[in-house]
C-alpha cells in the first residue's frame, strides 16, 4: 500500500463548523456506545453499562470521551501512548487493533479494563483512533497480594492485523478466563463499537475534509485549554490543603490521604500524600490518579468544559512513587476505585476552602461491591456476577442531595432484579433506601442503599467497600452522612482478605454510605441526629455544639 501519512496540512476553520464537528465526534463516541452495550452479552455490560468509548487524536491525545465511566480515562489516556511507544506509525495497516490491559506494561489501570483501540485512516492518512474499554466481570476470586494475582496481564498486542482476527492471541485470553463464553461475546462487541467508530469518523472526514476535521480537534483541544484556564482564573489565588481517611475491609486501621493544592493564576498545581503501597489491592497508578483529578477538578472549575486532552494542560499533578496513590510495580490495583473516590474527596474537601458554593458535602465515597461466583447446578457451568451499588450524593448549596445513585468515578447502573435472579442463582431479598442515612444540615445529604441477597446454590463472594469507619463529611455546617456495613447470616465467616462461602439459604446484606449535609442543621433535624447520636452514627459532644445539649 502505499506511505501512510499521519500530519495533515495547517488550515484555518471557523468556529460555527468547530462547533459543529465538534457536536459530530460526541455523537459519535455516544453511538458507539450504545453499540458496545446493545451488541455485549454479560450482564455486567448490557445491563450495568460498565464501559466506555473514545475517539483520539493521531497523537494519542483526547479528542471526545462519551459520558460513561469517569474512571475509564486513566486507561485510555495510558494505553495509547503504550501503542504508539511499541508500534511506529508507519507499521500501522486499517484494519489492525490492538488489546491491552496492564497497569504496568500497557497503561490500563486495572486487569478487568480491557481496552481495543483501532486506528482509523482516510485515503492513507492517519487521523485519529477509535478507543473503547469494557469491565469484564471475570477475574474473580483471585489474591490481591500482587499484580499477578489479579489476572492476564496483556500489553497492547495486535488481536486483529489488518482485519484478520489473531486467533493464537485469542485462545490464549479466553484459556486465562473463568467464563470464556461472556469473553468472546464481549470482545466481539467491543470490536463493533469501534468498527462504527471507524465508518462514522471516515464519513465525517469525507463530508469536511481530513485537514479540516483534524485542525477542528485541535482547536478543540485549545478551546478545553482556554476555558479551563478561565475557570481556574476565578478561583482565589492560594495554597489550600485537606485530609481525609480512606478504610477499608482489609485494613486493621484507617489510612490518612492528603492533598495540597496550589492555584496560581491560571494554573492549579496538586500534590498527594499518602502511606507506601500496600500489599493489596487498593493501589492507583498514575493514570488512575490523573483521571481522578482531570475529573474532580472539572467538576469545581467549570462542569461544561469539552472532555478532552485540552483541559489537562492547565493541571499538574505530582505524588511520590510507591505510595498508594501513585504506585509502582508490582502493586495490585484491582480495587484501585476505592482510593479514587477518596482522591475526589480530598480535591473537592480542598477547593471548598476556596469557592465553597461551588462544592458539594461529601458523597458516599466508596464503590461497594460484591462480586459473586459459583457453579450452576443445571449444567456445572461457572458464573460470576459483579455488582456495585451506590450510595447517598452530597448536600449542595441549595439543594439536598441524592439519594442512591453512583458517584463521582464510577457511573455505572444497577442490575434490576429480574435480570439478576433471571442469570444467577440468587434472589434478592430487600432493595430500599436507608431512611436516616442522609446527614442533617440546611440541606439534607442523600440516602445509603441496603441491598440483601440470598445464595440459593451454594457460591464465593468477595467484598469491598470504603466509608465503613469514616463518615462522609458535612459543609457549611452539615452533619456526617450515615457509614457503609456488611452483615452475613448466622454461621458465614465475616469478610477478610478474601471470599465467603455462601450455602444455599445463606444471606448478606450490603449497606452503602449516605452523604454529607449543607450547613446548619434546622430544627426539624433535632429528632434525626438525636437518633444517630443514640446509634453511634454521630459523636455525641458534635451534638452537643450545635444544639446546645446540656452533657
Amino acid at each position: 500500500m502505499s506511505e501512510i501519512h499521519s500530519v495533515s496540512h495547517i488550515v484555518q476553520v471557523d468556529p460555527i463548523t468547530v462547533e459543529v464537528i465538534g457536536s459530530a465526534l460526541s455523537s459519535i463516541v455516544e453511538e458507539m456506545g450504545e453499540a458496545l452495550v446493545r451488541a455485549s452479552y454479560s450482564t455486567n455490560i448490557k445491563e450495568r453499562r460498565d464501559c466506555s468509548t473514545a475517539l483520539f487524536d493521531v497523537n494519542g491525545q483526547t479528542l471526545c470521551q462519551a459520558e460513561h465511566i469517569p474512571m475509564h480515562l486513566g486507561s485510555f489516556i495510558g494505553t495509547l501512548p503504550h501503542i504508539l511507544g511499541r508500534h511506529p506509525v508507519e507499521t500501522l495497516r486499517p484494519g489492525d487493533v490492538f488489546i491491552g490491559n496492564d497497569a504496568y506494561e500497557g497503561g490500563g489501570t486495572h486487569l478487568p479494563d480491557i481496552v481495543l483501540a483501532e486506528p482509523i485512516f482516510y485515503e492513507g492518512d492517519l487521523v485519529a483512533w477509535a478507543v473503547n474499554t469494557a469491565h469484564h466481570a471475570d477475574f474473580a476470586d483471585r489474591g490481591h497480594a500482587h499484580i499477578y494475582q489479579e489476572g492476564l496481564r496483556i500489553p497492547p498486542i495486535r488481536l486483529y492485523r489488518e482485519g484478520v482476527l489473531q486467533e493464537d492471541v485469542q485462545a490464549l485470553i479466553l484459556l486465562n478466563c473463568q467464563v470464556p463464553r461472556e469473553r468472546l461475546s464481549d470482545l466481539r462487541a467491543q470490536m463493533a463499537a469501534n468498527r462504527l467508530g471507524v465508518m462514522r469518523m471516515t464519513a465525517l472526514c469525507k463530508k469536511y475534509g481530513r485537514d479540516v476535521v483534524l485542525a477542528a480537534g485541535e482547536e478543540l483541544l485549545n478551546y478545553a485549554e482556554r476555558k479551563m484556564r478561565a475557570g481556574i482564573a476565578a478561583i482565589p489565588d492560594g495554597t489550600y490543603r485537606f485530609t481525609d481517611r480512606f478504610d477499608n475491609p482489609t485494613l486493621d486501621r484507617d489510612l490518612p490521604f492528603s492533598v495540597e493544592i496550589r492555584v496560581s493564576g491560571e494554573e492549579i498545581n496538586l500534590h498527594f500524600e499518602s502511606p507506601p503501597q500496600a500489599r493489596a489491592g487498593f493501589n492507583m497508578v498514575y493514570t488512575a490518579l490523573l483521571a481522578t483529578v482531570y475529573y474532580a477538578v472539572k467538576t469545581i472549575v467549570d462542569p461544561t468544559v469539552l472532555p478532552n486532552a485540552g483541559l489537562a494542560r492547565p493541571i499538574t499533578v505530582t505524588a511520590p512513587k510507591g505510595t498508594i496513590l501513585n504506585c509502582e510495580h508490582p502493586a495490585a490495583v484491582d480495587l484501585r476505585i476505592g482510593p479514587c473516590q477518596r482522591v475526589v474527596d480530598l480535591v473537592h474537601g480542598a477547593l471548598a476552602q476556596a469557592v465553597p458554593e461551588r462544592v458539594i458535602a461529601a458523597c458516599n465515597g466508596a464503590v461497594n461491591s460484591a462480586s459473586f461466583i459459583g457453579r450452576r447446578p443445571s449444567d456445572g457451568s461457572t458464573w460470576v456476577y459483579l455488582e456495585t451499588i451506590g450510595g447517598g450524593s452530597g448536600a449542595r448549596a441549595t439543594k439536598d442531595g441524592l439519594d442512591g445513585v453512583q458517584v463521582h468515578m464510577t457511573n455505572t447502573s444497577n442490575l434490576p432484579v429480574e435480570a439478576l435472579e433471571l442469570e444467577y442463582p440468587l434472589t434478592l431479598l430487600r432493595y430500599e433506601l436507608v431512611d436516616g442515612s442522609g446527614g442533617p444540615g440546611t440541606y439534607r445529604g442523600g440516602m445509603g442503599l441496603r441491598r440483601v441477597y440470598r445464595a440459593d446454590a451454594e457460591c464465593r463472594v468477595a467484598l469491598d467497600g470504603s466509608r465503613l469507619h469514616s463518615p462522609p463529611w458535612g459543609l457549611a455546617g452539615g452533619l456526617p452522612g450515615g457509614k457503609g456495613e456488611f452483615r452475613f447470616s448466622e454461621g458465614t465467616e465475616p469478610f477478610r482478605d478474601g471470599a465467603v462461602l455462601l450455602r444455599p439459604g445463606d444471606v448478606i446484606e450490603i449497606i452503602t454510605p449516605g452523604a454529607g449535609g449543607y450547613g446548619p442543621p434546622p430544627e426539624r433535624a433535632r429528632e434525626l441526629v438525636e437518633r444517630d447520636v443514640r446509634e453511634g452514627r454521630i459523636d455525641p459532644e458534635l451534638a452537643d455544639k450545635i444544639y446546645g445539649r446540656a452533657p
